[in-house]
């Protein structure tokens, strides 16, 4: 049975998450300069089955599911967020445009799973949305319409990997980190024969050859921090919790990811970013405690 608030080391584990996938969005900049998109993915998941595979056995799980897993999480988001960037998008901007995949994850659970929303859920949404808007409409002459397109649909194709992550619930127990080791190993070939044909042969082997210290630290990180520890812990969370306890927490993702944007590559933050930080917040406290403090104030009236 799914508890309803998380527990403090699972909140704890949570914020992790926030900060190493806040500060990706830098990394995957700085990736993309080196290397073209598609086989920047081939190498951050590549990279995160070797040589971990080595050391986590694969868990007993139907090969479906693995599929499902690494061709919308892995292969459909990231294909479309490296290219994003890669395109022009703000690292800060995309970062907060992808958090959109908590509304698409809430309303895909409420299509599929048949999990209900309740009100302080709702109210806490209608919050995070205007301080996302808040912090969106600063950004409007510097956002891509392309990149912003393909930022939004990376959203969703994060939402639909929710879901997959959702129904391994029934096969629990099982290792996470182990199932995201393994799900590693079906994003390389997509991604390979993505670059080859959109890329093309030449670039694939000039960014090889001229691979510096710089790409290979970024192709690290995104593997990883942002693969094997970011979506284990994700996956343990999405798995102990119902989806729309656990996908607003993202929302706070862009706080991370702005910041480190500013001080990274001058992305500079404004007044209504902060303002709209804080109805973003506002919203994630709303949606995480607003329930018990609602059943609070049940009696009194």
């Amino acid at each position: 049975m799914k508890q309803a608030s998380l527990r403090p080391a699972d909140l704890a584990l949570a914020l992790l998450v926030i900060v190493v996938w806040g500060v990706n969005f830098a990394v995957i900049k700085v990736g993309v300069a080196g290397v073209p998109p598609f086989l920047l993915g081939a190498m951050r998941f590549a990279l995160a089955a070797f040589p971990a595979l080595l050391v986590f056995r694969p868990p007993k799980l139907p090969l479906r599911l693995y599929l499902a897993y690494g061709l919308t999480i892995s292969v459909g988001q990231f294909a479309l967020l490296f290219t994003a960037i890669h395109l022009g998008m703000p690292s800060g901007l995309a970062s907060l445009v992808l958090q959109s995949q908590a509304f698409f994850t809430m309303f895909f659970a409420a299509v599929w799973l048949k999990e209900r929303w309740q009100a302080n859920q709702l109210a806490g949404l209608l919050l995070a949305a205007c301080g996302l808007a808040l912090i969106g409409s600063a950004h409007g002459a510097s956002m891509p319409l392309v990149g912003f397109g393909l930022t939004v649909a990376a959203a969703v194709m994060w939402a639909c990997g929710n879901i997959v992550t959702r129904s391994l619930n029934r096969y629990a127990p099982f290792n996470q980190t182990a199932f995201v080791v393994w799900a590693s190993l079906v994003p390389p070939l997509p991604f390979l024969a993505l670059s080859y044909l959109l890329e093309g042969p030449e670039a694939i082997g000039a960014a090889l050859r001229n691979l510096s210290l710089q790409s290979f630290g970024a192709v690290a990180y995104l593997a990883w921090a942002a693969t094997l520890l970011g979506y284990g812990v994700w996956t343990y969370l999405m798995g102990r919790y119902p989806a729309n306890r656990v996908a607003p927490f993202s929302m706070l993702v862009p706080l991370v990811g702005l910041s480190t944007g500013w001080l990274v590559f001058g992305e500079a933050l404004q007044p209504i970013h902060f303002a709209g930080g804080a109805l973003l917040m506002l919203g994630l406290l709303v949606n995480v405690f607003g329930g018990p403090w609602l059943a609070r104030l049940r009696p009194a009236n």
